[in-house]
């Protein structure tokens, strides 16, 4: 049964002009909160949250797109914060857990800097995800009020899962960003490749998998969001650098 309650999708500045993006998707049963942003950043969550009468407790569900710290640094505080369940790929659980250290593919000499600044290395507070997927898995929203699902998205990294809301918007972590250095700032409307990168040819079926939904509008965790001629776009750059 789908349901007709209209989601709306709402970007959460966890950084600037784009930089870091967390989402919000909002409807009249409460609401999903799609990645947690670096740890410590609760209160910009919050102050999202007060925007629409919101507190924590109406977040019914935490996705976690992937396992890097920008995306899962603050998911245990925010679950402990709301009582949500959260929803992740196993893909990415040795990191979560802090049973790995994450490695990183680099895309060009910006994710070469960044890497060495050891930012992005840094340990976040560890938990465990009560919702599993594994490979080619899918979970419907529409017991959560929404017509849409999470389904598994890998190539950014091994575990990354993407949203998408009744087939025409996408949250798709990583799997894509825009503007310039980490993303955001400038150049939003131009798509590129995030600094880290596991397998691109990966990423281009996991876009063009969406985009064939009819998915028309792309958000994700570094600029955007971008329409659905741009993400093609896109795909067939990495299609070209695959095949290299």
């Amino acid at each position: 049964m789908v349901n007709n309650d209209k989601t709306t999708v709402h970007k959460i500045a966890i950084f600037p002009f784009g930089m870091i993006n967390a989402f919000l998707l909002i409807n009249s049963q409460g609401c999903i909160l799609i990645d947690t942003g670096l740890p410590n950043s609760e209160k910009k969550i919050e102050n999202a949250l007060k925007k629409f009468n919101l507190t924590f407790t109406d977040i019914k569900l935490i996705i976690i797109t992937h396992a890097h710290i920008d995306h899962a640094g603050n998911a245990a505080k925010i679950k402990s914060l709301s009582g949500a369940h959260v929803i992740a790929h196993n893909g990415d659980l040795p990191y979560y857990k802090g049973e790995k250290k994450m490695h990183f593919c680099y895309t060009g000499w910006f994710g070469w800097v960044f890497s060495k600044t050891g930012a992005i290395q840094k340990p976040y507070d560890t938990f465990e995800p009560d919702i599993l997927l594994s490979s080619n898995d899918k979970f419907d929203l529409n017991s959560y009020g929404i017509d849409g699902e999470v389904i598994s998205t890998p190539g950014h990294t091994e575990g990354s899962i993407s949203v998408v809301i009744e087939n025409e918007k996408a949250v798709v972590g990583d799997l894509i960003s825009s503007g310039i250095l980490l993303g955001g700032i400038v150049m939003t409307h131009k798509a590129k490749r995030p600094p880290f990168e596991d397998n691109p040819l990966q990423v281009s079926q996991e876009l063009q998998s969406i985009a064939n939904k009819g998915v028309q509008t792309f958000f994700m965790g570094h600029g955007g969001p971008l329409p659905q001629k741009e993400v093609l776009r896109h795909i067939d750059e990495l299609k070209h650098l695959g095949a290299n």
